[in-house]
């Protein structure tokens, strides 16, 4: 397994040891051992799925703190552009993005911190992504920025995604106060 730093601090791509023949593939997706060995010392504790079509963009969300997550994120089918903002007010890298194409083929993993928020589009149709979290789903610390704010300024390479409506009405970035 290789883990590859990005511009963020905490933020990072995780590249595991792929095993192909023949038959198919296998590849080890999460060990708490060597995870925690390259400083990712989580406790997992809920999984989610969801399946998109093309051009499905959903984000930036968030859960605010006590409920604040930890995620581990890839693709099982298809490929995304993947997103993170971090939010944490102390960063020297606050309200900086950075983005991976996750997919089927390239099997990378992205470790997104508690205090990002989060977000993807899907580059194809039947897209199936799949996420660790560190902690459970609460409605009321449910949190969300605007996907298309000029200040964050994020390349969704993609101009009309389709979008949930609390997506379309999320905050902008500068009518924001970080819980983080």
């Amino acid at each position: 397994m290789e883990i590859i730093k990005t511009g963020i601090l905490d933020l990072c791509i995780i590249k595991p040891r792929v095993f192909e023949d023949k038959r198919g593939y296998f590849f080890e997706a999460y060990n708490k051992t060597v995870f925690r060995k390259y400083g990712i010392d989580e406790t997992f504790v809920q999984d989610n799925e969801s399946m998109s079509g093309k051009g499905v963009l959903r984000g930036l969300h968030f859960q605010k703190p006590p409920f604040s997550q930890g995620k581990l994120v890839r693709v099982i089918q298809g490929s995304v552009l993947d997103v993170a903002v971090d939010l944490r007010k102390k960063s020297p890298t606050y309200g900086h993005w950075d983005s991976v194409v996750l997919s089927r083929e390239n099997k990378l993993m992205y470790w997104i911190p508690p205090g990002f928020a989060h977000g993807f589009v899907t580059l194809e149709a039947d897209t199936v992504f799949f996420y660790k979290c560190t902690n459970v789903y609460n409605k009321a610390a449910e949190g969300a920025l605007r996907w298309n704010d000029p200040n964050l300024n994020i390349d969704w390479k993609i101009e009309h995604p389709l979008l949930a409506e609390k997506d379309k009405n999320a905050p902008f970035f500068g009518e924001f106060d970080s819980p983080f």
